[in-house]
């Protein structure tokens, strides 16, 4: 079984901001399988689905972004789930609007959902995909921007980020990490 967990925080008011893209990965690949969250526990929604003859969770954690581990890590414990089956999707402000870079472990980075992740996994080694979100170009509080919306220009490289972490994680379910990240870190 694999889960994939997207970060983000719930309610329409975060529907289309920056910090929510993790959410939009899940969206997009409830979308393309017709699949359903359908279940709530583990302070968050998921769905539990069939691909391939494999079991897949996908989580929205409902605990806003920098309680996330609080509902990774129940979930992941209910379930027998190891590290090892479990993907991480978030937003990085270090990384250009539309560019994704899938990494095996690393550190938060300033990141509170990832560090909330850390501290409830006890482990800085999991599976992650950051999407980037740029950093401001005016003089804005970085919690102003993350809780911002995409610019008109930003839409479709978004978007493409969007399609394409959706992808790396269908590619997952299937191939070894290590291989996905050669394929989509180019």
């Amino acid at each position: 079984m694999k889960c994939i967990v997207g970060l983000g925080n719930p309610g329409r008011k975060y529907e289309d901001t920056r910090h929510n893209v993790g959410f939009m990965v899940i969206d997009e690949l409830l979308k393309r399988h017709n699949w359903s969250l359908d279940k709530k526990k583990f302070n968050g929604q998921y769905a539990m689905e069939h691909h391939q003859g494999d079991k897949i969770i996908l989580l929205k954690p409902q605990t806003y972004m920098n309680l996330s581990g609080e509902s990774i890590r129940p979930l992941m414990d209910f379930y027998n789930l190891d590290l090892e089956d479990i993907l991480i999707i978030y937003d990085d402000l270090d990384l250009p609007t539309g560019k994704i870079r899938l990494r095996q472990k690393g550190g938060h980075g300033g990141h509170n959902g990832v560090r909330s992740s850390i501290d409830h996994l006890g482990t800085k080694e999991f599976k992650r995909i950051r999407i980037g979100i740029g950093r401001p170009l005016s003089p804005i509080p970085v919690v102003d921007y993350v809780l911002g919306s995409f610019s008109k220009d930003e839409q479709g490289d978004v978007s493409a980020s969007i399609k394409l972490a959706a992808d790396a994680c269908e590619a997952w379910l299937n191939t070894p990490f290590i291989d996905v990240m050669s394929e989509y870190n180019n």
